[in-house]
């Protein structure tokens, strides 16, 4: 069999290719590298800068975070409201946008053009205070999931990717006698798994790392989320370095307890990885589905 020689303009063509890929791929992986070596070096090597390799190594940092009073309760609630907010987040914005490919449903444009407005314009913090609390959903676990489970952009999402379905299926359907809902769950819902998925990805990110809400809703310590204590926990931690005024007790503290930067870097990498771990298992379909449209057949 014939074989093309390579030419060196082909060679020096592959070997710059090569070299912006892979100078992108460390640009990408780095950050996490870098957060990774800081999370187990000593806090005073994190003052004076970690970059290649870690420095002091130890696991004072992650022994520091997981001896919190609270934190396994705070994890559960974490884990909880990423479960089911991002099932609420996925099953409402679908179902609506399948009813919104009918032509069929009366002021079809109008409803449509409302949730879009939503996208742009809002009450604003003080209304919204006071519906969550005539709701009676201040201090409650449905604040965490209630709120975030029809999305305005998750609807135009999934419904331009239904809309690039063959209307041959449904029409099909229809003549079999298959009513709207039969039509969703047996031939709609399975043929969305790409974008599914990646609203599904968007949605458990948000939930998870979600902490602002507890700070303006939620007093009861039984309900805090992970992010939220460890939010308090550096909060707390920063006050005591501030109080290392002089030089000597500053050093000290670098020493003996864990930095604000140290704390910061062990707090992202903790929270990071669950997400990292899912991730792989999504990544075929989210690629798919964030490229909805792109390719129409």
């Amino acid at each position: 069999m014939y074989k093309a020689k390579s030419r060196p303009a082909d060679k020096l063509f592959i070997a710059v290719i090569a070299a912006v890929l892979t100078t992108f791929a460390f640009i990408c992986v780095y950050p996490f590298y870098y957060i990774f070596i800081g999370s187990i070096s000593s806090p005073s090597a994190i003052s004076k800068g970690v970059f290649l390799l870690p420095s002091g190594v130890n696991i004072k940092n992650y022994m520091a975070i997981f001896k919190t009073p609270g934190i396994g309760h705070a994890a559960l609630i974490s884990l909880a409201r990423t479960i089911i907010g991002t099932a609420l987040a996925v099953i409402f914005p679908t179902f609506v946008a399948y009813i919104f490919t009918y032509k069929e449903i009366p002021c079809r444009k109008i409803l449509y053009r409302f949730f879009i407005i939503t996208m742009y314009l809002n009450a604003g913090f003080v209304p919204f205070y006071v519906l969550i609390s005539d709701l009676k959903m201040l201090n409650t676990f449905w604040i965490y999931v209630i709120p975030g489970a029809v999305s305005a952009y998750f609807i135009i999402l999934t419904r331009a990717f239904m809309e690039s379905l063959p209307d041959s299926l449904r029409e099909a359907a229809e003549i079999d006698g298959a009513g709207i809902l039969r039509i969703f769950l047996a031939i709609v819902l399975p043929l969305c798994k790409p974008i599914l998925a990646c609203l599904a990805v968007f949605a458990a990110v948000g939930q998870w790392n979600a902490w602002a809400d507890t700070l303006y809703y939620v007093h009861n310590a039984n309900l805090f989320p992970l992010q939220y204590l460890l939010y308090k926990m550096l909060q707390n931690n920063m006050a005591d370095a501030m109080r290392a005024t002089n030089s000597a007790s500053a050093a000290a503290f670098a020493s003996q307890q864990m930095t604000p930067a140290a704390l910061r870097l062990t707090m992202t990498f903790v929270t990071t990885v669950p997400i990292l771990l899912i991730y792989p298992f999504m990544q075929r379909y989210f690629i798919k589905g964030m490229l909805l449209g792109a390719v129409k057949g």
